[in-house]
């Protein structure tokens, strides 16, 4: 038998090391979305075509996730009207793909994307030099609480299914009110906890460690929309889309998750923990987290 080369034996320990990473997401919460992000890597999306990490918008019956999350990132641009003349911030790009579909769909004059995970900024690069985009699509690094762009900068800010990771998403509301231009529109699909819930429910702090949601972020719609306003924010809105979204994602993944390519593929802690979830009862409506479409705009 040959030796395995080099770069054999450097995916494997990048995957052992990716490993000891998501085993250590089982201790107590310490809020850790870039490290969570950088043990997923680019091998543990649900997807066949693209590498999105989101759940999907499943209101219209999509038969995979890739037609699913595109579906959310149209939802988003629909939701803001989003056009030619707009110039974008996307927080918490991921790996890329919502911009280049919004690049290809709706042709926005142009897109920043910042993100906190290097190693998702790396390859979102790659991949819009690829796609011949980079003139109007650019990926930086960087803290969504602290952004590294002047005042009134933006029409548009984009942020899918992100939000909840930041500490705090009150600061990063009043970065994204700084940035955007007045008349600026503000979108996000975010997480936010069910009206009444307790701290003292068992389940919450599993959701903030499977989700690294700081505590500071586990409040219900009506405080976020508060929250929205308080940062200047007029013409609030805030719908829950959970029964678009949850369902059917859960569904998909019980099927996917047999799918013997995509077994190999995995990194097998990340495989076991997703089967593991998608075996437990699917409940009738939120029980923790409610999951929300949000929009609201600067006043011009």
């Amino acid at each position: 038998m040959n030796p395995k080369n080099p770069s054999s034996h450097m995916k494997d320990a990048l995957r052992l090391w990716r490993s000891f990473c998501l085993l250590s997401f089982d201790l107590p919460f310490q809020g850790r979305a870039k490290q969570l992000y950088t043990a997923l890597g680019d091998e543990n999306s649900l997807c066949v075509e693209g590498l999105y990490l989101n759940l999907g918008y499943w209101k219209h019956a999509p038969k995979t996730l890739d037609e699913a999350a595109r579906a959310l990132a149209d939802l988003l641009a629909r939701t803001v009207q989003l056009g030619a003349e707009d110039e974008v911030l996307d927080v918490g790009f991921g790996f890329g793909d919502q911009d280049f579909f919004w690049h290809d769909t709706y042709h926005p004059m142009r897109i920043a994307g910042v993100n906190i995970t290097p190693v998702q900024v790396r390859i979102a690069r790659e991949r819009a030099t690829w796609r011949g985009v980079s003139d109007s699509i650019s990926f930086v690094e960087g803290d969504a609480t602290r952004l590294a762009f002047p005042d009134a900068h933006f029409n548009v800010v984009f942020a899918l299914e992100c939000a909840f990771h930041f500490r705090t998403r009150e600061a990063f509301f009043r970065e994204a009110f700084r940035v955007l231009k007045p008349g600026g529109r503000f979108v996000l699909a975010d997480l936010c906890a069910v009206p009444g819930l307790s701290s003292k429910d068992p389940n919450m702090e599993l959701l903030r460690r499977h989700w690294q949601i700081p505590k500071e972020n586990m409040y219900d719609g009506d405080i976020y929309q508060a929250k929205l306003a308080a940062a200047g924010f007029s013409k609030v809105y805030l719908e829950s889309i959970w029964h678009d979204v949850m369902p059917s994602f859960w569904e998909f993944a019980r099927v996917r998750l047999a799918d013997a390519e995509l077994r190999r593929r995995m990194n097998p802690l990340q495989w076991r923990r997703l089967k593991r979830a998608a075996k437990a009862p699917r409940p009738p409506s939120p029980q923790v987290m409610d999951y929300v479409l949000v929009h609201a705009e600067k006043a011009a």
